[in-house]
């Protein structure tokens, strides 16, 4: 990484991840209101910006939690003095040693888990070991990845052999992935319904087989910022209303200026006979991610092109087409070859932040248009 820091982004090496302070605190405090208004804690998660200096601006509280999708994002986070990490993912057993060393860090570790077997696994673990493990139990709302369904009986037998003395058992949490298949915004009013009836009636069932349940997590951003009503739940974790892209501007999550992380790229090459400029941005940099493509809104390619200070050129001009290291702008009638010379620089919002962002090391940080205040490091990587 260079040492260092550009004053704009003209002077930025390319293809680069630029953050917008600004945007990230403004988007960070809405979902903190909204949580407050439902009266339930948000637990950000951190699997999209895995920055230790974007956390701070997440935290619900300087002693908030935060939710990780790898054991490598907990040590990082661990290690930055975050005692509540939420490890929102299934553990295989094989994992629980270093659980227990992250624990040494962390004392409010916890991770999910979804079968008797690992349940097994951890009681005794924890009773060989020592270890203080924190275990929530994942329930499937909807979307059929992980978690049990709340009405299958075994969730009780779960939460039975996690309710031991040699381990905490946290509660129930489930995750409404299926949110992002809708096809419209307005029936994510009934999949963030779903999220919230299931844990529910999961966390009821085994309150009335005399299990307690404390917590009671459900999660996504577009569940988190369509939910009506947050009865019966203690927590809300979201992740991708922190950044923005566009697939949660078509889903209704934020408005397209609110996105607060987009590509900074250099125009390499001009092929006016084929009416194309060529960025040094390909499918590395913003990924082959084309989840508009299947959604509610227009298809906008690999990204859309905006200029170096984050303003459109032409409404609607996108990336249509990339190579590993090559990004390809068309356009249905002539572009604007004169205010795209070559060696410009452009920012490009992508499609889904959380795949773009995980080949970059790090954030150029500026705070309006063009001028780079900080560079923020973020953690990559499952070791």
């Amino acid at each position: 990484m260079p040492h260092d820091l550009p004053t704009t982004l003209t002077e930025a090496a390319t293809p680069a991840l630029v953050l917008d302070r600004g945007k990230l605190m403004a988007n960070c405090d809405r979902l903190k209101k909204r949580c407050q208004a439902l009266g339930v804690r948000l637990r950000p998660h951190m699997k999209t910006l895995k920055s230790i200096d974007a956390a701070r601006y997440a935290l619900d509280g300087p002693d908030g939690g935060i939710a990780v999708a790898t054991l490598n994002e907990a040590e990082y986070f661990a290690q930055h003095r975050i005692a509540d990490i939420q490890y929102a993912v299934c553990l295989s057993p094989d994992k629980l040693p270093r659980v227990a060393d992250i624990l040494r860090t962390a004392p409010g570790f916890s991770f999910f888990v979804d079968s008797l077997h690992v349940a097994q696994h951890v009681v005794e673990f924890a009773r060989s070991s020592g270890a203080p493990l924190r275990v929530w139990l994942e329930i499937d709302c909807g979307e059929h990845r992980t978690g049990v369904d709340p009405d299958d009986p075994g969730i009780i037998e779960i939460a039975r052999a996690l309710n031991h003395p040699a381990v905490r058992f946290e509660g129930v949490a489930t995750h409404a992935g299926h949110s992002y298949r809708v096809p419209e915004p307005a029936l994510l009013q009934s999949v963030a319904d779903q999220e919230k009836r299931a844990v529910n009636v999961a966390a009821q069932k085994l309150r009335a087989a005399g299990i307690p349940v404390a917590g009671v997590s459900v999660g996504s951003t577009p569940t988190a910022v369509h939910l009506d009503s947050a009865a019966g739940i203690t927590e809300i974790r979201a992740g991708v209303y922190m950044a923005g892209d566009l697939f949660q501007v078509a889903m209704g999550s934020l408005p397209l200026e609110d996105v607060a992380v987009t590509v900074l790229a250099t125009v390499i090459s001009h092929a006016r006979r084929l009416n194309q400029i060529v960025v040094d941005a390909g499918g590395l940099a913003l990924s082959k991610d084309r989840s508009t493509a299947a959604g509610p809104g227009p298809d906008m390619g690999y990204g859309l092109v905006l200029d170096v200070l984050g303003r459109p050129i032409i409404s609607g001009l996108t990336i249509v087409d990339v190579h590993q290291e090559h990004g390809e702008i068309r356009w249905n009638s002539s572009l604007p070859f004169e205010r795209l010379p070559i060696g410009s620089k452009i920012r490009i919002v992508p499609n889904h932040i959380c795949m773009t962002a995980a080949m970059y090391g790090h954030y150029l940080v500026v705070d309006g248009a063009g001028s780079v205040v900080d560079r923020w490091r973020r953690t990559n990587g499952w070791s």
